[in-house]
């Protein structure tokens, strides 16, 4: 459990690419305001995270990207709620992909991908509808829906060629 909760980064190097990663995934949301261009860029950048530095520190970092969306206002004020579940989204993305991907990186990024997704629209679908107006609901439901799912299979393909690079 120690090991859960410690960050093990290891040499200055994954120090220095934990900090690039991290500025990098806080400042992509105050710069784009498309969850096409977000997404893939942050879903990507998780799965690098979790090759290059592991998935601790993967899994932190994906707690920045949906707060910062919130301030910078690509996640509206009503959309709040959403918070936790994106986190956990991501939480969830980052540990399958670390599970999966020494069997094989394309399943790892596809479960990753559908997990992920299954998790974000069950919550719209089950928890937030009870909770919020049916119009909100329904806008909500459709940014975690699909496009959540795509946005991490696009995260993996952008991923791949880097990850393949910087091992060769």
């Amino acid at each position: 459990m120690q090991k859960i909760l410690s960050l093990s980064f290891g040499s200055t190097k994954s120090k220095a690419i934990f900090f690039a990663i991290g500025l990098a995934i806080c400042l992509v949301p105050t710069f784009f305001h498309n969850q096409w261009v977000t997404g893939p860029i942050i879903n990507a950048t998780l799965l690098l995270t979790t090759v290059l530095v592991g998935p601790t520190e993967a899994v932190l970092l994906g707690l920045m990207p949906s707060t910062m969306a919130f301030l910078g206002g690509l996640l509206p004020l009503p959309l709040a709620p959403m918070l936790p579940f994106i986190m956990i989204g991501n939480a969830i993305m980052v540990m399958t992909f670390y599970t999966v991907r020494p069997k094989h990186f394309w399943v790892a990024v596809g479960l990753a991908a559908l997990f992920k997704f299954a998790f974000m629209h069950g919550s719209v679908v089950f928890l937030l509808s009870r909770m919020m107006d049916s119009g909100l609901t329904a806008k909500l439901a459709v940014m975690m829906s699909w496009p959540q799912l795509l946005t991490a299979i696009i995260g993996g393909v952008i991923a791949y060629p880097i990850i393949k690079a910087i091992r060769q």
